[in-house]
């Protein structure tokens, strides 16, 4: 029987699950792709809603844009992009021409398309080692993730660190906040849950040791916990 789950109604898209992105500042990204080298002015340094790290307004020569604002980054300093360029924070060079060791962020996927990696308030990541047409760099996770050589980052570490050290304190701190950004708040278990309302609920019991994994052709109303795993139940020796 199909049970009326969160997953199935935020898949829908109401506005209560729907994020305000028409709130949001814009989109903060490198500028496209240039043969000759690009500056522009910090104009002013702004809050957006949809990013964890003040966004800065660079005025380039005919357009103006966001990027992910680094540390230290001052409104009427200068922004550069290309090649052979001053190692300073908010430059934007590709990861060929960045020294190991340096710290980067706002890093891109693929060559131009402005940067998805390593742009949350606070965080950094660090040149490894070249290795040819890739350039081994250490993420915030620790991790460490080849990427193409052609692909730009902006130098420095991304402003607003420090936001996670206050604690909220209380329940209602965290609600307004959630709240503020159309999240879904509180976090509700499925074993906490009423039987009609989840899989694993049960209004009888705070059982927790109810099955996981989830089949392949389970009906949608139970793809919840392990779905598809590869094999279930006790390894046969």
């Amino acid at each position: 029987m199909g049970k009326t789950l969160i997953q199935q109604a935020r898949g829908k898209g109401s506005l209560r699950y729907r994020a305000p992105s028409f709130r949001y500042a814009g989109k903060a990204e490198h500028f496209k792709l240039s043969p000759e080298p690009l500056s522009g002015i910090v104009m002013d340094i702004i809050h957006c809603q949809g990013h964890s790290a003040p966004l800065a307004q660079i005025k380039y020569e005919q357009e103006v844009g966001l990027i992910v604002a680094p540390e230290g980054i001052c409104v009427g300093d200068q922004i550069v992009i290309g090649q052979d360029i001053d190692l300073r924070p908010g430059n934007v060079l590709a990861l060929k021409d960045i020294p190991e060791g340096t710290l980067i962020h706002n890093i891109e996927r693929s060559p131009g398309d402005g940067g998805k990696f390593v742009r949350a308030g606070g965080v950094f990541g660090k040149v490894v080692s070249q290795l040819g047409n890739d350039v081994v760099v250490r993420l915030p996770s620790k991790k460490n993730k080849s990427f193409n050589a052609n692909c730009r980052a902006s130098i420095g570490i991304v402003a607003g660190g420090g936001r996670l050290e206050k604690p909220f304190l209380k329940a209602g701190t965290m609600y307004h906040r959630m709240r503020a950004r159309n999240k879904l708040y509180p976090i509700v278990g499925g074993g906490s849950q009423n039987a009609v309302d989840h899989p694993f609920g049960n209004a009888r019991t705070s059982r927790k040791a109810k099955v996981k994994p989830v089949g392949r052709n389970a009906p949608p109303g139970r793809k919840v916990g392990m779905i598809s795993p590869r094999r279930t139940g006790r390894k046969k020796r």
